[in-house]
């Protein structure tokens, strides 16, 4: 809403600006209302252009959120949301640049048709001027014989508007959610068009076609009489004179274009340290697990890091949530074979039926973070439900190492103090990497008296014909013959509502932090069940969603 309002508040102040303003009276003659509207929409464009590196640059976003004092509670949420704040700045570009765009059109139409025949008076003497000594020009179409189209692409301003628009379009129709899933290094490699569009938008005003009268010449030329008795030119009424507007997108992009770069430079530096890969492991439905070492290299449960592998992509950086706990002296991540990048760096390492390579014949990895998630703040809720859908269990796999390390720290005191788990999966082979894990966990839990702290339900949806009657014919034993955990696995989709009314029932006066990583339907349905179930008292139960976006 903030950001909305900043953008309507600049489009109306510069169009009720360039409406009134003496000095474009005379193009607001020539070109009429399109000149308020190319020019407010210029504003609104330099602005979103201004904001939408910003949350991309993710060093910045994990520094604002180990600022605790500065954003807290629903500020820090919002810092979770950065990829959706810049797709929304990202459309903001889009209407901005399309009103632009058309109203420059309709400006050269105008300015054209002022040169033709029909045109007289007033109109037709502005058009004139510059053709005599000691004049300046107020139309840039000289003549009406004149191509328009050919004519502004001989200019600074029409060469780099056409840049500019391809850019955008090339990065627009590149970015939607199919051409990310079908080929995700496509959207990676046309993204960083984005460096031609910021070049291009710096000098795009330099060629200044837009002109106003100079200051000088306003008091000379007394606009509210001479504009009316145009046979007193030159006589009581000093020729008018114009100048076009100085340049001034470099000016909105120059900060967020030299923190980015800052940010790209800081990358640089971590792509020339040492990772070392300590162990590299193979799981069932094509998963790989690194772990890995790296100097100075500390983390937080449910944080990311961007992984490179130049003999694959020198360019291309994919982030990965970690799976490993703080206290262990390694980290390491657990990667899907799904694309054509996460495919060749399975096959690098010796997946998918391959003998696994020796360390010494691994190819080189680079490193860039780690960087904080929504995850990391789920030990500052009392309560916390935590869902996971297929692989985006991964990230909740260094929360519950870090759980089960504290535990065993008898010192150790947390806000946290109830733990719900889901996970939903469709591959029973996908259970397998992840409940050693649980079992751990449980074990310890009971050990050290706080079984009731982590409570888990597992929800299988795909199976066939023969594991359902192998599942029947074990069901009665003490362990879950899929996990081997003492809680059962469930079979079909959860029932949310039963769920949240549940855990609501449980913790009647508590803020209850919802955490989830899995696909959009399902995040949707979470987000509407957080509504429905918070009170509206605020000494009530209040759910708070928080979905892992990187």
């Amino acid at each position: 809403l903030s950001w909305l309002g900043v953008n309507l508040y600049l489009f109306i102040d510069t169009f009720y600006w360039y409406e009134e303003e003496e000095s474009f009276l005379y193009t607001r003659v020539i070109l009429g209302s399109t000149l308020a509207w190319a020019r407010a929409s210029a504003v609104g464009l330099n602005f979103n252009c201004m904001l939408i590196l910003l949350p991309v640059s993710r060093n910045l976003i994990s520094f604002m959120r180990g600022t605790s004092t500065c954003f807290r509670g629903p500020w820090r949420r919002q810092l979770d949301k950065n990829l959706k704040f810049h797709k929304l700045v990202a459309y903001g570009i889009v209407i901005n640049a399309t009103i632009h765009i058309v109203a420059h059109l309709f400006n050269l139409e105008h300015y054209h048709w002022s040169q033709s025949p029909e045109a007289e008076g007033l109109v037709a003497a502005l058009a004139k001027l510059g053709d005599t000594p000691n004049e300046t020009y107020l139309n840039p179409i000289r003549t009406f014989h004149t191509n328009t189209i050919a004519e502004l692409l001989t200019t600074i301003a029409g060469i780099t508007g056409l840049l500019i628009s391809l850019a955008l379009i090339l990065i627009m129709t590149s970015s939607t959610e199919f051409i990310r899933q079908v080929s995700y290094e496509l959207f990676w490699y046309t993204h960083h068009v984005f460096i031609i569009f910021f070049i291009g938008l710096a000098i795009h005003g330099a060629g200044r076609i837009v002109r106003g009268q100079t200051p000088e010449s306003l008091l000379l030329h007394n606009i509210t009489f001479c504009r009316d008795h145009l046979e007193e030119w030159q006589a009581q009424c000093p020729v008018p004179q114009f100048s076009g507007k100085e340049p001034s997108a470099w000016k909105w992009v120059l900060g967020p274009m030299v923190l980015y770069a800052c940010e790209r430079i800081i990358r640089f530096w971590r792509f020339q340290q040492e990772v070392i890969i300590t162990k590299v492991v193979s799981h069932p439905s094509g998963v790989l697990e690194l772990c890995m070492k790296k100097r100075d290299f500390k983390m937080a449960p449910g944080q990311y890091v961007l992984i490179q592998c130049p003999s694959i992509s020198t360019l291309e950086w994919h982030p990965f949530t970690l799976t490993s706990a703080p206290q262990e002296d390694f980290f390491s991540v657990h990667i899907r074979a799904a694309g054509d990048w996460t495919e060749a760096l399975c096959k690098a390492f010796g997946v998918e039926g391959q003998p696994l390579k020796e360390p010494w014949s691994l190819p080189r990895l680079a490193v860039d973070g780690p960087f904080g998630a929504a995850l990391t703040d789920v030990f500052h809720y009392p309560v916390s439900m935590c869902i996971a859908a297929g692989i985006g269990v991964t990230p909740f796999a260094a929360l519950l190492k870090s759980i089960w390390y504290q535990c065993c720290e008898a010192q150790t005191q947390c806000k946290l103090n109830k733990v719900y788990f889901y996970w939903i999966c469709r591959d029973p082979g996908a259970f397998e990497w992840f409940a050693d894990l649980l079992l751990s966990l449980e074990t310890k839990m009971s050990e050290q008296g706080q079984a009731h702290f982590l409570s888990y339900h597992i929800f299988l949806t795909g199976w066939d014909e023969n594991q359902a009657f192998h599942i029947a014919l074990h069901w009665d034993e003490n362990a879950d013959v899929i996990t081997g955990l003492r809680q059962k696995t469930f079979y079909g989709r959860p029932n949310w509502n039963h769920e949240f009314q549940q855990v609501a029932f449980s913790h009647p006066s508590s803020n209850i932090g919802v955490f989830f990583c899995g696909p959009k339907a399902l995040s949707k349905i979470l987000q509407r069940m957080c509504r429905v179930y918070s009170s509206a008292d605020p000494r009530g139960v209040h759910f708070y969603y928080n979905r892992e976006s990187f």
